[in-house]
């Protein structure tokens, strides 16, 4: 079977740069969505999104952000991403083909804000595996982490270890940059900078993280986690009726693929 140059780059180093993959418009109203969203609290909920974050360090995370607006809901299937992920994760030419969203997010990160290193082929879950056998991919988890912001030297951004997602080794030194140390001077990784509007392609079972930010101001992006069809929500959140009934059928498709099955009333 005959690949792309992006086949063959996201083979090889894991991951893919995306440019000018949504319009200076959308960014606008995907930013002004941020901006009038009420402060909330850890754990808090506004609508049925909520403020939960993992890892203190990361800054504020707004999970289930596809109920945050419509300039949300036009990212589930957004052109210039979702070819890639049909064919990178939606079980491309089985009897299972189609997508699923496994969480979906806004990060918010400010002055001293980092992530530690986490992932990587070794011992890898299988829901973030990578996997291409008899022509097919058939990874388990692809991510498209859009740039809100330019996110260049001392803003923060994303860090990978290139290939680490096929690794048979754990990195040596990863232990030292878990926790609270970023992952700035890990060997190996990389720091990807992005132009506002540039999205960053990656399989999970990468090894990522993100330096820390030192310069002022905020570093935003939104985090779409790509898998399978027969998948579930990483942290359970459910779409709201609301929003099933008024999107289309392809993005209804990609939120609720299976829908449920159950007997008359």
């Amino acid at each position: 079977m005959e690949h792309t140059l992006q086949d063959y780059l996201f083979d090889l180093r894991g991951y893919l740069v995306l440019e000018n993959a949504v319009d200076a418009v959308h960014l606008q109203e995907l930013n002004t969505a941020l901006d009038e969203f009420p402060k909330l609290e850890w754990g808090e909920w506004h609508g049925n999104v909520q403020h939960f974050d993992n890892n203190g360090a990361a800054g504020v995370e707004l999970q289930n952000i596809v109920e945050g607006g419509e300039p949300f809901e036009r990212l589930i299937d957004h052109p210039s991403w979702i070819p890639l992920l049909r064919h990178y994760c939606g079980e491309e030419r089985s009897y299972v083909e189609g997508l699923y969203i496994d969480e979906c997010f806004a990060s918010v990160r400010r002055t001293g804000g980092f992530f530690p290193i986490h992932s990587g082929g070794y011992h890898g879950a299988a829901r973030g595996q990578y996997r291409y056998q008899e022509g097919v991919f058939r990874c388990g988890q692809v991510n498209i982490l859009l740039a809100l912001t330019d996110i260049g030297p001392g803003d923060g951004g994303t860090m990978v270890v290139p290939g680490s997602h096929k690794s048979h080794l754990p990195h040596p030194l990863a232990a030292e940059y878990s926790g609270i140390t970023p992952m700035d001077a890990l060997p190996g990784a990389v720091e990807v900078h992005l132009k506002k509007g540039d999205a960053l392609l990656f399989v999970d079972g990468l090894a990522h993280g993100a330096s820390a930010r030192t310069n002022p101001g905020e570093r935003r992006v939104t985090i779409f986690r790509y898998g399978v069809s027969w998948g579930s929500t990483r942290h359970g959140y459910e779409y709201s009726h609301t929003l099933l009934d008024r999107l289309s059928p392809e993005r209804r498709a990609i939120l609720q693929p299976i829908s449920p099955r159950r007997p008359p009333r």
